[in-house]
């Protein structure tokens, strides 16, 4: 015969692991490093640079 199985701690078990796997599929999904952040920043500040330097003053 098997042994006594706590059917709450076995529920709790199941629901880490779960949590664990949605966690490792957040970081893959929305995890960024900061040097991609600040490079991601740096290159909109650049191409905001670049349109404003192209517009034309006619008021």
């Amino acid at each position: 015969m098997a042994g006594i199985v706590s059917l709450n701690k076995a529920r709790k078990a199941k629901a880490k692991v779960e949590a664990a796997k949605q966690a490792e599929a957040n970081r893959a999904k929305f995890g960024r490093t900061k040097a991609e952040k600040d490079r991601d920043i740096a290159e909109q500040a650049r191409r905001d640079a670049l349109l404003d330097g192209a517009k034309r003053d006619d008021q």
